[in-house]
């Protein structure tokens, strides 16, 4: 994408609820189906679709099987969203294509598909076409009974499960254009028109949040994240009722009980991940060790918050490898690390502060935290299949730092040093999951990455003043680095720990 760009991302499209193991792998083939058939039903009935082929390209293709991109593409042509699909429904769902060989499409039109020979991945093609773009693509094709073709696109999974056509990845701005009242493309101008109009960072996204909300797709969004029908969501509310500000902050507090959820269930369940690593879910015995220390008294381990952090970043990443329901933060893989710093602050940061205090600060962490993120995303990438892991667990780091120092009540400056502080020590770090699962090195380094942006908030906090690096400057090296990287050691699987682990 390159260094330079415009605001254009919501809170909600950085945060969004979808289901494990990968944002990009996962929940974006997932939406480009979906899209895919939703766009060929408006040009020619479903009814006329006689068979489909999925071609999967480089990344997709390399690491597809692992990461479920494959399982994620039949889903989305069955007409489901990574946001609503019953998770008990998928794998009668799946069994029913392959044993059957029959898809439902969209739900409605039933033709013949085997997966064997419609969803083709092409390993030794690195992209669709023959101009170099980006790792994830996909082309999705349908054809009528004398095999000519009704309606063919190619998707790229940019990552956290954000999706363009080829046609918008050309020309990524011309059908994207919003208004906000506190544009910014960079950090620099962000601390600039933060300061000009006396606002924290937080009150700026929000502000901005809220003038979002004329946008169809965002007042979808959270009418989606705070739907009744979502029972896995506690606190449902009618989101109408509300004023625009409080709408914004409930579905923020909203998404904040589905991290919550999440964590919980990964505390709660035992037993082995899928795959075939045989990985053994571990944040049940951390849970279990944390709570006997808390009888004995934490002072028999004075860094046991820090174990907490740990936990609750493995707990959510232990529960998106198994593929469940997860808050992309900013992506599946690294989903960990956001929700582990808003526990940290809830219990940890925050002991001396009131209910809405804490509130008020939870609600400073995420706005900050977008803030942040979006800076990545637009000037950079999110992709681990594009610039690394730096992209992934680096961003997740960075945007937790910064958005911790505003939960603790730090200033802009502040915030912007502790997110550069954190991606500083990410830079280069590459994508090498071992048999292309999100497993190893990802649920620990989800656990490495808090601790290391806790560990940037209270530098950043305990040291003010000037500094030499810029979080701008930061970006836009973590992206010429993730260029400069070999593609084997981004999300392949065909270098570092993937390879090396057949000689241990």
């Amino acid at each position: 994408m390159g260094f330079g760009g415009s605001l254009q991302t919501s809170l909600f499209e950085l945060f969004k609820i979808g289901i494990g193991p990968s944002s990009s792998h996962t929940v974006g083939p997932m939406r480009a189906a979906l899209r895919f058939v939703r766009e060929l039903s408006t040009t020619h009935p479903l009814s006329s679709v006689v068979s489909l082929r999925v071609d999967l390209y480089g990344s997709l293709a390399l690491t597809g099987i692992g990461h479920g991109t494959d399982r994620a593409v039949l889903l989305g042509l069955l007409g489901e969203s990574p946001d609503t699909v019953p998770l008990d429904r998928i794998e009668a769902m799946l069994a029913r294509i392959r044993d059957e060989r029959r898809l439902l499409l969209m739900g409605e039109h039933d033709l013949h598909f085997d997966p064997q020979q419609h969803l083709l991945l092409h390993r030794e093609q690195m992209y669709p076409g023959e101009i170099a773009t980006h790792p994830n693509g996909m082309t999705l094709t349908a054809f009528s009974a004398d095999g000519s073709m009704l309606y063919n696109q190619t998707y790229y999974s940019i990552g956290g499960g954000f999706i363009l056509s080829d046609e918008e990845f050309a020309h990524p701005t011309a059908s994207f254009e919003r208004t906000v009242p506190y544009p910014f493309s960079s950090a620099a101008e962000l601390l600039r028109t933060a300061q000009s109009h006396e606002l924290t960072i937080a009150e700026l996204m929000c502000a901005n949040e809220v003038a979002l909300l004329s946008d169809p797709t965002i007042v979808r969004r959270l009418d989606r994240i705070v739907s009744a029908e979502r029972p896995e969501l506690h606190d449902v509310i009618d989101i109408h009722a509300l004023s625009p500000r409080e709408q914004i902050e409930a579905a923020v507090l909203t998404l904040w009980q589905a991290m919550s959820d999440c964590i919980e269930r990964g505390i709660a369940t035992e037993g082995t991940l899928p795959g075939g690593l045989n990985v053994r879910r571990r944040a049940p015995g951390l849970a279990a060790r944390l709570k006997r220390l808390d009888r004995e008294g934490m002072a028999r381990d004075p860094l046991a918050p820090l174990d907490s952090v740990t936990l609750v970043a493995m707990a959510v990443n232990e529960e998106n490898a198994a593929g469940g329901r997860v808050v992309t933060a900013p992506t599946n893989g690294a989903a960990g690390v956001v929700p582990a710093i808003a526990y940290y602050f809830l219990h940890h940061g925050s002991t001396t502060l009131t209910e809405p205090e804490k509130r008020a600060g939870l609600l400073r962490y995420f706005f900050t935290a977008a803030a942040i993120g979006i800076l990545y995303k637009e000037n950079a990438s999110i992709s681990g299949a594009e610039v690394g892991c730096q992209g992934e667990v680096g961003v997740a780091c960075s945007m937790a730092a910064g958005g911790l120092v505003a939960a603790l009540g730090g200033d802009n400056n502040a915030v912007e040093h502790a997110a550069e502080i954190a991606m500083e020590h990410n830079l280069g770090m590459t994508c090498d999951p071992i048999g292309g699962l999100v497993q190893i090195p990802c649920i620990e380094r989800n656990g490495m990455g808090a601790v290391k942006a806790v560990n940037a908030a209270r530098l950043a906090m305990h040291d003010p003043g000037p500094h030499k690096l810029s979080l701008d400057q930061v970006i836009d090296t973590m992206y010429r680095t993730g260029m400069d990287m070999q593609s084997r050691y981004k999300e392949t699987s065909l270098a570092g720990l993937a390879l090396n682990i057949i000689e241990c």
